[in-house]
């Protein structure tokens, strides 16, 4: 599988048998990524936890790994909630906003995904953009914890690179289709026509744009990685019913991810072999 995964980092502001010292947390990733990246299909990303439990120091430790092996990933949170960022502010005082910690250290650029980023400032928007930095809209976790609702047309507006994301800890589901079906909801809530076909990119093309891999998967153009699923259209009576009644390909898609789970999902494939089919499953 291509698998994009790395170490938390965190030395303040947690439980401390979760802490480590900015030298601990450099070694221990360093060593990871000299055994795991570009092992295969496998990519290291730099994971500070967030601005909250880094210290100064230990963001200055990310920022050295990263200039040692520019083509690793970095990922972290900014902006989930409006308490948050208070608190960063309060934290870092000598910097602008939220991001402009990151990008203080240079943590900012086109292989850094930012999850959430709910609550922007325009100056924040301006310098993903600029620093083509990619944002990872997680919908279920933001409605799930009342979060807030993540602006996608303003990130069309900014040219900011978007990709949908399911989370972890606070995502109810790891199905895309589920998770767009709530990032329609969260943009109907700021009259935001989500369309089918913008969902279906950013969960596709669009996402393999925010981690700068368009050039191996993302669609099926000659020559890409096949990484796929196929998808049973009928899976569910309602489906079925839904899906007959269509009136062409945009209403087929969107029955698809308004309606579709776990059940719809008939095959994956990984870099063009069969993984899993529901049927061997079924027959099991």
């Amino acid at each position: 599988m291509r698998i994009i995964a790395g170490k938390v980092m965190m030395d303040r502001n947690a439980p401390d048998y979760l802490l480590e010292t900015p030298e601990q947390s450099y070694q221990q990733t360093r060593s990871l990524i000299q055994r795991w990246h570009k092992r295969g299909r496998l990519g290291y990303a730099l994971t500070p936890r967030f601005a909250p439990t880094s210290s100064p120091e230990l963001l200055e430790k990310v920022a050295q790994l990263h200039q040692e092996f520019p083509d690793t990933w970095i990922h972290t949170h900014l902006a989930e909630n409006q308490q948050e960022v208070a608190w960063v502010k309060a934290l870092f005082p000598a910097q602008a906003h939220y991001l402009d910690v990151y990008h203080h250290y240079q943590l900012t650029g086109p292989r850094s995904v930012f999850a959430h980023c709910l609550h922007l400032e325009a100056e924040e928007w301006h310098c993903l953009h600029q620093s083509d930095s990619a944002v990872a809209f997680c919908p279920t976790s933001n409605l799930f914890l009342g979060s807030g609702l993540f602006n996608l047309a303003r990130s069309w507006q900014q040219q900011v690179k978007t990709g949908i994301g399911t989370d972890i800890g606070a995502g109810t589901t790891f199905n895309m289709l589920q998770t767009l079906g709530e990032a329609y909801k969260v943009s109907q809530l700021q009259n935001y026509k989500l369309h089918a076909s913008e969902a279906f990119y950013h969960a596709t093309l669009g996402g393999a744009r925010a981690l700068s891999l368009d050039h191996l998967i993302g669609n099926f153009t000659p020559g890409k990685e096949a990484d796929f699923v196929v998808l049973d259209p009928q899976a569910t009576p309602l489906q079925a019913l839904r899906w007959d009644n269509s009136r062409d390909i945009w209403e087929k898609l969107f029955v698809l991810m308004t309606l579709g789970d776990d059940r719809t999902i008939a095959e994956t494939w990984v870099n063009g072999q069969c993984a899993w089919r529901q049927k061997d499953e079924e027959t099991a």
